[in-house]
């Protein structure tokens, strides 16, 4: 009697520790990455980190205590002989918004990027913001700094863009200081239209083509030869947000390809190891 209830017992215990398991799995297969592709579980583990570590938080703080720093310097000691008003020019995706949660989104699906579900998310307004951002801008406005948000979203995302930045309480948050891309995505000719009426005094960003459009190019040693000639301008003129997600130089070690599997086989070459 007892071996029956013994075996009874455990292929009761087996049924349901395999529905269990079967459940599991397939709760999980919702969120499993396509095999192979060290790309989108690459983002996924960058993601967490901009959302989760305090380490990426300070680093923020310290570029925008830095970026204070040179305000309060540079509004209490300008040239009498400066004639124009004075501006600093900022980026705004993962330099004053974090749009961390579209990567994961987009990386659970098997997809890098999309451009379709990039501008919806741009619509809902719902970016939080970078540790320090909205502090470091509010300050600057108080300083009688104008501030330009140069940003590559498109016409369609302005909405959406300008709603979260008044969400936060970004000063010039309006249409006249957003400058969005038109026809390419790089930014010198609009930041020439701002140094037409202004003086630009800072330029901050996550990726180096906010500061100057040879970063971005694609070659590598272009890119590290530019680094080298604007060396003293970091921390000064250029203040740099981290931001491991995307960027240039994702095309740049990529060769310019975007497509997952040559992403994934360039990644392979370019790593060091022993």
């Amino acid at each position: 009697m007892k071996t029956n209830n013994i075996k009874s017992s455990f292929s009761i215990f087996s049924c349901v520790l395999l529905f269990s398991l079967s459940a599991c799995s397939s709760r999980r297969s919702a969120h499993q990455l396509p095999d192979g592709h060290y790309t989108l579980g690459g983002k996924l583990y960058t993601s967490a980190w901009i959302q989760h570590s305090a380490e990426y938080k300070a680093l923020c703080l310290q570029a925008y205590n830095v970026a204070t720093d040179r305000i309060d310097h540079l509004t209490s000691a300008m040239r009498p002989a400066v004639e124009k008003p004075i501006a600093i020019v900022t980026d705004i995706d993962e330099t004053i918004l974090d749009n961390t949660p579209n990567s994961v989104h987009e990386a659970l699906k098997g997809n890098d990027y999309n451009s379709e579900s990039w501008t919806e998310w741009c619509n809902r307004a719902e970016a939080d913001t970078l540790a320090g951002a909205v502090r470091f801008f509010q300050h600057a406005a108080d300083k009688g700094v104008t501030v330009f948000y140069i940003s590559n979203r498109n016409a369609a995302e302005r909405d959406g863009t300008l709603r979260n930045l008044r969400k936060f309480g970004f000063p010039y948050a309006d249409e006249a200081h957003l400058l969005t891309r038109e026809n390419t995505s790089d930014k010198q000719a609009r930041r020439d239209e701002v140094l037409r009426n202004y003086e630009i005094v800072m330029y901050l960003g996550d990726n180096l083509g906010d500061f100057h459009s040879i970063f971005d190019s694609a070659d590598p040693s272009v890119r590290d030869k530019a680094l080298d000639s604007f060396a003293s301008e970091f921390g000064h003129c250029f203040i740099v947000l981290p931001n491991p997600n995307y960027g240039t130089w994702h095309k740049a070690m990529n060769g310019g390809y975007f497509d997952l599997k040559t992403q994934d086989e360039k990644l392979l070459k370019v790593l060091k190891t022993y």
